[in-house]
């Protein structure tokens, strides 16, 4: 890896801004323009201290503040390493791939099952159909560059869809071409710890905190059509929420 003082400049000693703050921009500004991608080791300690011809105490204290904001993921006997957080606006009713593109990330799906069938007790009551409706089931792993980031399941009427090899990359995108795409969704966000095989899929460990988030999307004219969960990486996913008084 070249210098990263050559790439983002050196710190000013007289500047009023502490050093530890001077690097702690300058490392947050070699993220924000991906010459840190997501995923990346920064260099040892001593190398950046070497680099910027400043402290070990120094770093530690500008890689803690980073660590603090979720920028940086410190592993154990590993490093440091840019994290792979991503932001989910809860109030925007966007689809996993569209986030991941609004992002500047690269999104695709492993497939885990598809299948056909009829509701459940639980999918027929959340999406109000009677027993016996046949549904087209996905179950999908969701990845962001290289990076697993949620196990997604999804439950769909299957009049919303004219097959169920219509479901290529994305599944709204399938949806909007039929004219099924929900206009709204019912969203619930709720804290989980992963399991051994969820925790395997993800690249995580059992016993991590996740994000299950069930959502219930609904046609215009109220009709639901899709009901889903997704567990998310607790440690690479954030949703957020504009709120007005």
């Amino acid at each position: 890896m070249t210098s990263l003082a050559k790439t983002v400049g050196p710190l000013d000693e007289g500047s009023q801004l502490p050093l530890y703050l001077q690097l702690q921009r300058a490392l947050k500004a070699a993220i924000d323009a991906q010459v840190l991608a997501p995923e990346d080791a920064l260099p040892a300690e001593r190398d950046l201290a070497t680099d910027f011809e400043v402290s070990r105490i120094t770093v530690r204290k500008a890689l803690d503040g980073l660590v603090a904001e979720g920028l940086l993921v410190r592993r154990q006997g590993s490093g440091n390493f840019v994290s792979a957080r991503v932001e989910k606006n809860f109030a925007m009713l966007t689809s996993f791939s569209e986030d991941m593109r609004a992002r500047g990330r690269t999104p695709r799906s492993v497939w885990l099952k598809r299948s056909t069938g009829t509701v459940t007790p639980q999918e027929a009551l959340a999406l109000r159909l009677s027993p016996g409706t046949p549904v087209y089931r996905f179950q999908r792993l969701r990845y962001a560059d290289e990076a697993p980031m949620a196990i997604e399941f999804a439950t769909l009427v299957a009049t919303a869809l004219p097959s169920l090899d219509s479901v290529g990359e994305s599944l709204y995108e399938a949806l909007e071409r039929g004219g099924q795409r929900p206009t709204r969704a019912l969203q619930r966000l709720r804290a989980v710890l992963l399991t051994a095989e969820q925790a395997t899929l993800l690249k995580a460990r059992e016993g991590d905190a996740g994000l299950l988030v069930e959502r219930l999307g609904s046609l215009r004219d109220g009709q639901a059509i899709e009901f889903s969960q997704s567990y998310y990486r607790g440690d690479v996913y954030d949703f957020v929420a504009e709120l007005s008084a």
